[in-house]
């Protein structure tokens, strides 16, 4: 069985379990190629579902299997980990790829990590419930740099979502055209990374260039980062398609 069953496997799994109990019960963290295979599965789960990943927007998110008859609240097992120098004058600058490897090297499943959102001075990490004390506890350094480690709310993290908005001129709107003008590439290198299975909107790939971009469309490119297609404004004297985007700093 190879891992796009395995993937399947697991998730309708869950679907068939929760609907069984009547309970709800969740995925780990979902990266984009399981994500797009959740989507791809959709209509075979025994319950109904949603995703989240701790913020809006988030690029890994879990899933919810929610049963018909469910009688109580709940909540998705996702806690937010605040992560700043504890001697800030002797701090080198980290990155994603930095915090990630400290992390990965505690010896927790990818699985078990959502989004890491670095600003200038902090980072968040959003993670399952179940590893937040563990991080809390055994991450004290990235790189050569000593860490403080605290829960704090996911609320906070809402306003580390640092994006950039943008404007630009496409030919069309187009997935080919509106990834080539985002990341100041050629339409056939645009191209190229749709066939390449990199490119995927709100979770789902897209390998189809003709692939007509919506408003509020979450575009992630592999190797190069995701943008929030804002949609059209207007048009330019040559019959060219303004368009407005919101590039993601993370």
């Amino acid at each position: 069985m190879n891992e796009q069953d395995l993937c399947q496997k697991r998730l309708l799994d869950l679907s068939r379990q929760a609907d069984r109990k009547g309970i709800v019960l969740f995925s780990d963290f979902l990266n984009l190629n399981e994500l797009n295979i959740y989507h791809q599965s959709e209509k075979l789960f025994a319950t109904r579902t949603e995703c989240f990943g701790g913020i809006p927007c988030a690029e890994r998110q879990m899933i919810a299997f929610l049963p018909d008859a469910l009688y109580y609240d709940w909540e998705y097992p996702i806690s937010a980990l605040k992560i700043t120098p504890a001697y800030p004058k002797f701090a080198e600058k980290l990155g994603h790829r930095d915090i990630l490897g400290s992390l990965m090297q505690l010896g927790v499943d990818r699985c078990k990590l959502g989004d890491i959102l670095v600003g200038e001075q902090e980072a968040y990490l959003l993670c399952e419930e179940t590893v937040a004390d563990y991080f809390a506890e055994h991450l004290e350094k990235i790189r050569h740099t000593l860490v403080k480690v605290e829960p704090c709310s996911l609320s906070d993290l809402k306003v580390t979502q640092e994006f950039q908005t943008q404007d630009g001129i496409v030919t069309s709107d187009r997935i080919d055209a509106v990834v080539a003008c985002v990341y100041h590439l050629s339409r056939s290198q645009a191209s190229l990374l749709l066939r390449q299975e990199k490119v995927f909107v709100s979770g789902k790939l897209i390998q189809n260039p003709s692939y007509t971009c919506h408003a509020d469309d979450i575009i992630s490119v592999r190797g190069y980062g995701r943008f929030i297609y804002r949609g059209e404004y207007g048009t330019t004297g040559k019959g060219r398609l303004k368009i407005h985007y919101d590039l993601y700093a993370n």
